[in-house]
């Protein structure tokens, strides 16, 4: 799990970077996209659909890496995601974090269609904030045996 964290650690800034750097290219099309995603995921999430929500979440995350046009930290943070398939499991799974994600994904989407990249990069860095806190939560409820 240490290297769970420490991976996040990273995502925040290299995600912060490519959210930013969204928000100054997006197209308006890429901005039709990013808030049908957004519908669907808040639609996931309202209906109990956690696998569903998980698929949209790796979505968005993808997509927001593509329109930054950033390759390199694109490439780092594919690398990173393989690193920790497993974890991403567990915190899909956890309990209640869909719907505490998921204002903190449309805050990213809302910051990146109103093409300010200070706030997209702070709200990519505040979600991965909470990933690294639920991540926490979770290696404790592991070491304590309840998971």
């Amino acid at each position: 799990m240490d290297e769970a964290v420490e991976i996040c650690e990273v995502r925040m800034v290299v995600e912060g970077l490519c959210a930013a750097k969204a928000a100054e290219r997006i197209s308006r099309d890429e901005v039709k996209e990013l808030k049908a995603i957004s519908k669907k995921m808040s639609s996931a999430v309202s209906g109990g659909d956690v696998l569903g929500y998980s698929e949209l979440n790796q979505e968005l995350h993808r997509r927001v890496r593509e329109i930054s046009g950033q390759h390199a930290a694109r490439a780092v943070l594919e690398r990173l995601r393989a690193q920790s398939m497993r974890h991403q499991f567990k915190l899909a799974m956890h309990p209640g974090r869909p719907n505490v994600s998921l204002p903190e994904h449309l805050a990213i989407i809302d910051a990146i269609c109103t093409r300010d990249p200070a706030a997209a990069e702070e709200a990519a860095r505040a979600h991965l904030r909470s990933v690294n806190t639920a991540l926490q939560e979770i290696a404790s409820g592991d070491s304590a045996g309840r998971l």
